[in-house]
């Protein structure tokens, strides 16, 4: 006796639940892989801030001011410690020298500051700018870099041992703090993860030298 053949329904009918399957394993598939690309994403900006994050930190724990400069040249202090909420302009002896035989110290004027991320409009990323030469006019020159970008927030607050406290301010050209720097300088980060979360990282330096140096 012959065997029964398939009919042209049942042909169609194993087609398509054939073809949900493959769908629904390429579409598991592409879920993964968008998954897997999100905890990429998220690892590579979280990597970003704490390296941000521990730069500045230890910058700010070489901070120094120097009281041996020319007078006859300068009308104030060269070296300086400008802090605001949100940026901070600064001089330390954490320079590194990208170039064997680069005409640099050890010494530099740092800035960090918020500002517009180039690459994603209406976002905002961290930038820093170091100037090696310390000179009359800390304000410009040096070279400017993005360090971390989708930084929705990035707060400062400075030790004050006098009044026992945090101040949201501190600046070595007004008479207050001429002569001192912070004791320690407490930085907070926040980014933007890729699947919308933000994440805070915050940490604190202590600066060695708060003293004007006379050498």
């Amino acid at each position: 006796m012959r065997g029964r053949g398939f009919t042209l329904v049942e042909v169609m009918i194993a087609i398509a639940i054939t073809a949900i399957i493959g769908a629904l394993t390429v579409g598991t598939f592409r879920q993964v892989d968008r998954a897997a690309e999100i905890v990429r994403a998220q690892g590579d900006r979280y990597s970003a801030a704490r390296v941000a994050l521990t730069r500045l930190s230890h910058e700010l724990t070489m901070a120094f001011l120097s009281d041996h400069y020319d007078r006859n040249e300068h009308r104030e202090r060269p070296t300086l410690f400008r802090g605001r909420e949100d940026e901070l302009l600064f001089a330390t002896m954490a320079n590194e020298r990208l170039y064997l035989d680069a005409k640099e110290s050890d010494q530099a004027v740092v800035e960090y500051v918020l500002d517009g991320d180039p690459d994603h409009a209406g976002e905002e990323a961290l930038f820093r700018r170091a100037k090696p030469r310390i000179d009359a006019d800390p304000e410009r020159g040096g070279r400017r870099e993005l360090v971390a970008d989708r930084i929705t927030a990035f707060r400062l607050g400075y030790w004050d041992p006098k009044r026992k406290e945090w101040v949201r301010e501190w600046s070595t050209r007004q008479l207050e703090h001429e002569a001192e720097l912070p004791e320690r300088v407490r930085i907070e980060l926040e980014t933007k993860l890729p699947d919308g979360r933000t994440e805070k990282l915050s940490t604190e330096a202590r600066i060695a030298i708060t003293r004007p140096l006379d050498f």
